[in-house]
């Protein structure tokens, strides 16, 4: 029985230790944010690496965040070797080409659609007139595309989203260059068919009047 009564005892007595203990833990804390005692610390505070931190690597100071190795390419990426000028801009006029397959353009034209009416509507009119709420009142509206861009070729479509010209500002950072293939594909349904070079007339015309000497004979 007595021994009954001491484990009683000590039960009660590690008991009313721990609260007392927990008592002194939880009260008059210097920071009223400390969550107290970590009983599992990693689970308070991760040891995983954090975006845009630097770190000890080999007793050098390192940028989680690193430039690509240099002459690398990343996966699924297509560079764009056209510069931003002058010179870029016609180069592109003569021999870059829309990658995506003319199979599938009335479909890609459909998606082009989807993109235009987001990004290029607002200034360009919904039939690519120039005539777009946002665009009346720039200093100069935007040409028609079955206008002065009737002829614009692909390239120099794709150069002036990416880049931006005139007025309009860089679509690179918005749009994939597949988006924006696409929507070269849309625009040329705006532009209408390509106009064909007319024909020299006055050959024609040289041929068919007599000449001075020719009357004489």
């Amino acid at each position: 029985m007595r021994k009954h009564y001491r484990t009683i005892k000590f039960a009660f007595a590690s008991a009313l230790t721990g609260l007392v203990l927990a008592g002194f833990t939880s009260c008059g804390k210097r920071d009223e944010n400390s969550p107290g005692v970590e009983f599992m610390p990693d689970m308070y505070r991760s040891p995983s690496l954090e975006y845009y931190q630097t770190h000890m690597v080999d007793g050098q100071l390192e940028m989680n965040a690193k430039q690509p190795v240099k002459g690398t390419v990343a996966r699924g990426y297509l560079p764009y070797n056209y510069e931003n000028t002058a010179e870029g801009y016609s180069k592109a006029g003569e021999s870059l080409k829309n990658p995506l397959t003319a199979n599938s353009r009335e479909e890609y034209e459909k998606e082009g659609e989807i993109i235009y009416g987001k990004f290029c509507v607002h200034c360009h009119g919904a039939t690519g007139l120039g005539d777009g709420k946002v665009g009346q009142k720039l200093p100069g509206a935007p040409p028609a595309y079955n206008g002065t861009l009737k002829n614009l070729p692909e390239g120099k479509i794709f150069h002036s989203i990416t880049y931006g010209k005139g007025l309009m500002g860089q679509h690179a950072s918005q749009l994939t260059q597949e988006e924006r293939w696409k929507l070269v594909y849309f625009v040329q349904k705006l532009q209408g068919p390509k106009e064909t070079a007319a024909a020299d007339s006055t050959k024609t015309t040289a041929a068919a009047t007599p000449t001075a000497a020719s009357k004489q004979h």
